[in-house]
């Protein structure tokens, strides 16, 4: 394996701006006014867009940026890039796949410098569906670096400086907005499921010490960007599909039978069945989510119906995406980050080249890529809970309300309210009874008592020990279950007779 100070200077020894001898078998379209829309703290920006609507269609274009005209399969770079898979996100700080001379410089779509990339050009009729599409190396020039808080405060407060600002990009940003709204409504008609999860963001002090945890909530234009990426990432599997060659996927297969049966007998005891028989579509999944979403246990259902799916995995045969509800889907829009999209432009522009693409050692190198973002994912975990123990040291004795977020043989996982950290409450916590853990339904059961401890119930704790070697927080229960709100009432006696209907149906 050759060392990261070689793979550095591989990275650093091409020229840091485009020249004119790189335009070669590229269509340039500098004029396009695309423009980059992430995050406030991204650095490394692999997508720009664009949207026009004509008389009776629409075009959206989406540029990628074109690391593998850097990133060659027999350099020290692709070795280096193969190996890790894909950068790790961690609060503070980022290992990229890739040297940041690449990846935050010359492969990055920084405003106002021109960039290689590779082109998904689409048309859409006004239905929402593609009716055609073309894949081709390009050349072009970011108009602008925006974020989603500016994009969103443009198109839906009537931010006033920010629209002066932007002006230049104002009509452009509309018609983003409107061809999302086609989209959204052809995804919704797809029943491609939609979970709305909670994640969070570790917000540090001038001292580098945590200041307080803040929930992330996606606003319009995170999903505007999103319906962008995924309608690209269709058109690359199609692509792979229709031309001799390998490809690599990313897929997402039906839930098992034993979850499935665990799920439905779960779903029951709140009065509500899953669709669909051995062999449930994704619309059965929507299905429930639109019956769950007003009611107050909307957030404990949601979560024991993420758990019932499979893992989305990279493979080299294409297996379809269940969750988003797409008959071929792969990944192609991240190349900086993702190995995956960077085998999949190689195969894209061999095809375009005419050659039938051969990868070598192709499903286990997929294996390998589904192996490393678990590892990543996992590594990013660890070291936010390192962190968040961290945070708590100063907290022991302190109460808190919290959710019932994980059950286990050993315990409860609980979600402290308002400051988004969990922490086990340790079934020897649980009261002066033998428990025991109903996998089925998500609880931990009183034998002599059969007093009930569930996912999504709410329970008052307070901390008694934070172990910075273990990344441990051990909680401790101080009241029982909070009594339930008149809305939580009403809803549990519809459910109650709901699944007594259910039970009689059965019987009969």
């Amino acid at each position: 394996m050759n060392s990261r100070k070689e793979v550095i200077e591989e990275a650093e020894s091409f020229d840091q701006e485009v020249k004119e001898k790189d335009f070669k078998g590229r269509i340039d379209i500098r004029d396009l006014p695309l423009v980059t829309i992430d995050g406030e703290t991204a650095r490394d920006f692999d997508d720009a867009v664009y949207a026009e609507q004509k008389k009776d269609s629409w075009r959206l274009v989406v540029a990628i940026a074109d690391v593998s005209n850097y990133v060659k399969e027999t350099s020290k770079l692709n070795e280096s890039a193969i190996e890790r898979g894909n950068s790790v996100y961690f609060p503070r700080r980022v290992i990229p796949m890739l040297p940041e001379a690449l990846s935050n410089g010359l492969c990055s779509l920084n405003p106002n410098v021109d960039r290689l990339c590779m082109v998904c050009d689409m048309t859409f009729d006004l239905n929402g569906d593609i009716t055609k599409y073309k894949f081709y190396p390009s050349v072009m020039n970011s108009k602008a670096r925006l974020t989603y808080t500016i994009v969103d405060k443009i198109l839906n407060k009537n931010d006033q400086v920010l629209k002066k600002e932007y002006e230049k990009s104002y009509n452009d940003l509309v018609n983003l907005q409107n061809l999302f709204k086609l989209l959204s409504k052809k995804r919704e008609k797809r029943g491609a499921i939609d979970f709305d999860s909670t994640e969070t963001s570790i917000v540090f002090n001038d001292k580098g010490k945590i200041d307080f945890i803040k929930p992330i909530y996606r606003n319009e234009a995170h999903r505007i960007i999103e319906e962008c990426m995924l309608s690209a990432n269709v058109c690359a599997a199609n692509y792979l599909l229709d031309n001799p060659g390998d490809g690599i996927y990313r897929n997402h297969e039906t839930p098992s039978e034993e979850k499935l049966t665990n799920l439905r007998d779960f779903l029951l005891d709140f009065g509500l069945t899953l669709g669909g028989g051995s062999e449930p579509t994704v619309k059965d999944y929507g299905e429930i989510l639109k019956k769950i979403a007003n009611r107050p246990d909307a957030h404990l259902l949601q979560t024991v119906l993420l758990r019932s799916m499979q893992q989305a995995a990279y493979s080299s045969k294409n297996l379809g995406h269940f969750g988003l509800a797409y008959s071929a889907y792969t990944h192609f829009t991240s190349p900086i980050r993702r190995y995956p999209d960077l085998m999949v432009h190689r195969a894209i522009k061999s095809q375009l080249d005419g050659k039938n693409p051969k990868i070598k050692n192709i499903e286990a190198i997929a294996l390998h890529c589904s192996t490393t973002e678990r590892t990543a994912d996992d590594a990013t975990r660890d070291v936010e809970s390192w962190l968040k123990c961290y945070f708590m040291q100063d907290k022991v004795g302190q109460s808190f309300w919290g959710t019932v977020a994980g059950v286990t043989g050993f315990g409860l996982f609980m979600e402290l309210d308002d400051i988004y950290i969990e922490g086990l409450l340790h079934v020897t916590e649980l009261g002066n009874d033998y428990f025991t853990y109903d996998k089925a339904r998500h609880a931990m059961v009183g034998e002599k008592t059969n007093l009930t401890y569930r996912l999504g119930d709410r329970l008052e704790i307070k901390v008694i020990r934070v172990d910075l070697d273990s990344i441990k927080i051990d909680l401790g229960l101080i009241g029982s279950q909070k009594k339930p709100s008149k809305k939580f009432k009403k809803s549990f006696i519809r459910a109650e007779k709901s699944k007594k209907k259910i039970k009689r149906r059965k019987k009969k």
